[in-house]
């Protein structure tokens, strides 16, 4: 097959891909003890997003896709995740996160952000804000277990890792490190640090959404900002 004949071929596969997308017809799906867990997969702004798995009906005449093999064709070098925050009854905005490549802790993300264990961070609260105002502002969120801080706990045997430091506003981080019992929780930062430290256990950083989280800053209570949904993105 020429060359320009494999690339009509692909750019016919992406437009039926893309309209499938648009009719809500295509879908992943994992298979377990307990039935059929699916996640939705949508199109916005030119991106594919995969949602979290759920226990929901399939759509009729859905096209299906196994999630494993979804979420297999992400490269680490590229993953992109992403949580939707909302709060006072509406979805405020999407903040999307490119991860660290080969962190254990990224990994982690990406399950709690796909739902692949059964557990995920969609309709999650931010737990708290800290230093509102002045270089180490930041919130904390992620208690996927218990919703109140008290739980995060490792879906990964072993998170340990080479990380980053950073001093960057936009930057995700352990709240505890890879050996604490409530590793899942997540920080992200929204100003600069100057004080000379920096802040540890850096795998990932905000591409697009950080105003979100600095409006939530500002929202009279921290607590009522929900993740009211999460996923990652996929490649055309």
């Amino acid at each position: 097959m020429s060359e320009p004949v494999k690339m009509l071929v692909e750019a016919g596969r992406v437009v039926a891909v893309k309209r499938l997308v648009e009719a809500g017809r295509m879908v992943a799906v994992q298979e377990d003890q307990d039935g059929r867990r699916s996640a939705r997969i949508t199109l916005q702004d030119g991106q594919l997003y995969l949602h979290p798995l759920l226990r929901q009906p399939t759509p009729a005449h859905a096209h299906t896709l196994q999630e494993s093999e979804v979420v297999g064709v992400l490269e680490p070098s590229c993953t992109l995740a992403f949580l939707d925050l909302g709060w006072a009854g509406s979805t405020r905005g999407r903040v999307t996160i490119r991860l660290t490549p080969d962190t254990p802790l990224a990994r982690q993300f990406v399950l709690l952000c796909t739902g692949q264990r059964g557990h995920t961070y969609r309709n999650t609260k931010l737990l708290e804000m800290w230093c509102k105002g002045q270089q180490w502002e930041r919130v904390i969120g992620g208690d996927y277990e218990s919703n109140d801080g008290k739980g995060g706990a490792s879906l990964l045997p072993d998170l340990q890792g080479q990380y980053r430091e950073s001093v960057r506003a936009g930057v995700v981080w352990s709240r505890y490190g890879p050996g604490d019992p409530r590793c899942a929780l997540f920080v992200i930062t929204t100003k600069d640090r100057k004080d000379g430290h920096q802040w540890p256990y850096v795998f990932g950083d905000v591409v697009s959404g950080l105003d979100v989280v600095r409006a939530a800053v500002n929202h009279s209570d921290i607590t009522e900002v929900t993740v009211v949904d999460c996923g990652v993105v996929l490649p055309l």
